[in-house]
């Protein structure tokens, strides 16, 4: 069709030969011209395309949502379009998973006596091939406790001493990146949107550096920040800090989004949900918190232990849905953040306070004491009521505490542990995800690719309003609502379109007082609209009226009393002359035992 097309609008090349006036029968059967390629319909199709309305389109799929009962058609044609995309995607996700060959492995005990705790890290190195075996190295460096990053894609690392000494580094190629003395107390550090910058939390303000070590911003709305986080798809950077002010500010233009007042002092402990970008604290009186910029309160609040919260983590695996926390109790529960109805796993953990954090694959690092424990699925995700440690999957002990971090490494079996006397990494098979999209983290990007990525990444940066807890709501319809009341005899009107009288009347609200002839205003009858404009100050500026108005206030005034009390006998007698008048109600007849009645 594109080369029809495009012939249909090309130019013949001229003839060499000179035209006669003679003419030549056509020749019936197939010309030699005819196989031959023109080249200007071959040049011209290149770059020619059919029309969308003509392009042929597959039927949508099955599970695609209807929408036939919206009314609207530009709106319904809009929900079906974007359902239709949808189902499609999902449809070509799964397609695309037959492409990935590769495989996350675990270590598998051949009998029931054998167990994989067993197994130290000479034995996995060795068993490892000579790249993964890289993972297993010893950092020393004085100026401890430290802290660990990486970045998204997991080649880079940082890390900051509690004294000031910051280094990030490409951990692969042993590659220094820069190396700074702060000489002041540094609590956390974070990747910006990649290795080019990173951010500090430095004793007084958060201080943003590139990738030389060269300071370039100092931001003094974080007073006294404990803990940093970074949202790719948002471009946010977080902080808490000891005043208990949870920041957020947009790295891209550089100005403080929302902050929210926790009132719960101090923090210590944050981490953030990648599945829906919520942020979650820990807090000293044992409640962790769930906090997104749209709202100035939790979203949930959670008693999870009896004393303060020592680590917090969210499983990426999972979509986010199970959450695990610590606590200077001893104890380590694992959350399912579906329902919050009570925790799912509980046991005691040696050593107090541990940190905590959830790898790729869904492995669960607990650090406490002078040992690192690693769990795997699916028992630490299996409802379980006693208070027993689940299956051990592998430890390795550490003699140098406290151990204050622990990350594991993106797309590697690697897990890194910060502690006093430098950085340890170890090898956890079957914990890094195999496979990555090179479009999202790819750790094999050049330059010219890493910008694209960070261009592409701007424009499509997600507003700050779009953090929910449930993401899938995002483009669905509102749910109607279930608050209504009659109007006009018609109850399908929501609360919100009521007049401003009847949501006062639902409410409680409404001062019988305050009204003219008509109470609620709804009285149907025949008049004309400008009768209706001549009426409507009716009765507005009455003496009695007037004197109410004045006498609004917080104290019981008997003259005030009695002008009330007045007007509601009026605007009785006007409602029994009205009934009386249209034959609902039948008039009162005279007796002679009226004369003993008290006066009003």
């Amino acid at each position: 069709m594109d080369a029809l097309i495009a012939k249909a609008d090309a130019i013949e090349p001229l003839t060499k030969k000179r035209k006669t006036g003679k003419h030549f029968p056509l020749r019936s059967g197939p010309s030699k011209q005819s196989t031959s390629v023109d080249p200007t319909v071959a040049s011209v199709s290149q770059h020619t395309t059919l029309p969308r309305s003509l392009r042929p389109s597959s039927p949508p799929p099955e599970d695609a949502k209807k929408y036939s009962h919206i009314h609207n058609k530009k709106l319904r044609t809009h929900l079906t379009r974007q359902s239709t995309q949808n189902a499609r995607s999902k449809r070509l996700l799964k397609d695309a998973e037959l492409l990935l060959t590769e495989e996350a492995g675990l270590m598998e005990a051949e009998g029931e006596l054998e167990k994989t705790w067993r197994v130290g890290q000479h034995e996995i190195a060795m068993a490892a091939g000579q790249q993964a075996a890289k993972g297993r190295q010893e950092w020393k460096m004085d100026g401890g406790p430290y802290r660990i990053r990486y970045t998204r894609n997991g080649r880079h690392i940082a890390v900051v001493g509690k004294k000031g000494h910051v280094a990030t580094f490409d951990w692969q190629t042993g590659t220094l990146h820069s190396e700074l003395q702060l000489r002041e107390t540094c609590r956390d550090i974070t990747f910006l949107q990649d290795h080019s910058h990173f951010a500090v939390a430095q004793k007084k303000y958060v201080f943003i550096y590139d990738r030389d070590g060269v300071e370039l911003h100092k931001l003094k709305s974080h007073i006294e920040p404990t803990r940093l986080e970074f949202l790719p798809y948002h471009w946010l950077l977080v902080s808490i800090g000891n005043p208990g002010y949870l920041k957020y500010q947009d790295t891209s233009t550089g100005q403080v989004v929302v902050e929210h007042r926790t009132k719960l002092g101090a923090c210590h402990t944050m981490c953030q949900n990648p599945h829906n970008a919520v942020i979650h604290l820990g807090h000293q009186n044992g409640t962790v918190t769930l906090w997104t910029p749209n709202l100035p309160h939790p979203a949930v609040r959670l008693l999870a232990h009896l004393g303060p919260v020592a680590g917090v983590s969210v499983d990426p695996s999972t979509g986010g849905r199970y959450m695990a926390t610590s606590g200077q109790d001893g104890m380590v529960k694992v959350w399912d953040c579906r329902n919050w109805k009570g925790a799912v796993r509980t046991w005691n953990a040696r050593g107090g306070g541990a940190e905590l954090e959830w790898s790729q694959k869904g492995a669960l690092s607990v650090a406490t004491g002078g040992s690192v424990n690693v769990y795997t699925k699916p028992s630490i995700q299996t409802s379980f009521a006693a208070t027993v440690s689940p299956p051990l999957y592998l430890t390795h002990p550490i003699p140098h505490r406290p151990l204050t971090c622990v990350r594991f490494c993106p797309f590697q079996d690697v897990l890194a542990v910060g502690h006093s006397a430098g950085v340890s990494t170890i090898l956890v098979p079957g914990s890094g995800e195999p496979n990555f999209d090179s479009s999202e983290a790819d750790p094999f990007e050049n330059k010219k690719t890493r910008r694209e990525r960070e261009v592409k990444s701007l424009l499509d940066k997600i507003q700050p309003d779009a953090i929910t807890l449930d993401p899938s709501m995002i483009g669905s319809l509102a749910p109607p609502p279930k608050l209504t009341t009659a109007v006009d005899e018609d109850h399908g009107i929501p609360y919100a379109r009521l007049p401003r009288y009847e949501r006062l009347r639902v409410s409680g609200k409404a001062d019988e007082t305050e009204d003219g002839d008509e109470p609620d205003g709804r009285r149907k009858d025949s008049s004309s609209k400008a009768e209706k404009e001549k009426k409507r100050m009716r009765g507005k500026n009455k003496s009695l009226k007037r004197y109410l108005r004045k006498q609004r206030k917080n104290v019981v005034d008997p003259r005030a009393l009695a002008v009330r009390k007045k007007l509601e006998k009026e605007k009785e007698e006007r409602r029994k002359a009205r009934a009386i008048a249209s034959g609902r109600e039948e008039p009162s007849k005279p007796s002679a035992l009226d004369r003993f009645k008290r006066p009003n």
